[in-house]
């Protein structure tokens, strides 16, 4: 049977401590997020027109520290250039599910083979202002591996230590003007990278995990 580790030793998981962790947590999540968590008055989605997408939350093991994998979109895209995501994307009709389109993706943008993936679980769906639903799937990296950018989709591809991704401490909310009102949204910058908007919604109830 899986015992829970106390609050205080959760940061200290690495390896399968963390996997089981990370497992058993997955299992019990039922409430997904959305873009309108902290906009409630602006909530303006058809469940029925939602498209489906999927990205891999994807975790490496560097140093014997965990990190997370995130890219940085081409500056050259029509949507969402230069933002800072997880590797991803639509889900097509040759995706059996949306774990599928998330390995498809992924090594699509950066070179990652499924061969080298544990996928752990998924968060329930997150549902974006831009209409689609996500399933962020959460998987390990087992070995080595080196990304590569997808020319013309992906600037850049780089890592953020697990432990300060899971500190809701590090998270904050920012307000900016959108379609003619006031959105809030979540922002967790490290270093040079401003994550934040649907990236940052996924892995603040991530952190939720913990």
């Amino acid at each position: 049977m899986y015992l829970m580790p106390k609050q205080s030793d959760l940061m200290q998981l690495t390896g399968e401590p963390l996997k089981t962790h990370l497992r058993s947590a997955l299992q019990n999540l039922t409430r997904g997020s959305s873009d309108y968590d902290l906009n409630a008055d602006r909530h303006s989605f058809n469940q029925r027109d939602l498209r489906g997408a999927a990205v891999l939350i994807a975790i490496q093991i560097q140093d014997d520290i965990p990190h997370i994998i995130l890219t940085k979109r081409s500056s050259a895209l029509k949507n969402h250039p230069g933002q800072i995501a997880f590797p991803g994307g639509k889900i097509d009709a040759c995706d059996s599910t949306p774990i599928q389109a998330a390995l498809r993706e992924t090594q699509e943008e950066i070179a990652l083979s499924p061969t080298k993936v544990d996928v752990l679980g998924s968060l329930p769906d997150h549902i974006t202002i831009t209409g689609f639903r996500v399933t962020p799937v959460v998987a390990f990296i087992e070995g080595s591996f080196n990304p590569v950018p997808e020319v013309g989709e992906v600037d850049e591809v780089f890592r953020v230590p697990f432990d300060f991704l899971m500190h809701p401490s590090n998270y904050t909310i920012c307000r900016r003007r959108f379609m003619g009102y006031d959105r809030q949204y979540y922002t967790v910058p490290y270093g040079p990278y401003y994550i934040w908007g649907a990236t940052a919604r996924m892995l603040r109830a991530f952190a939720d995990c913990f």
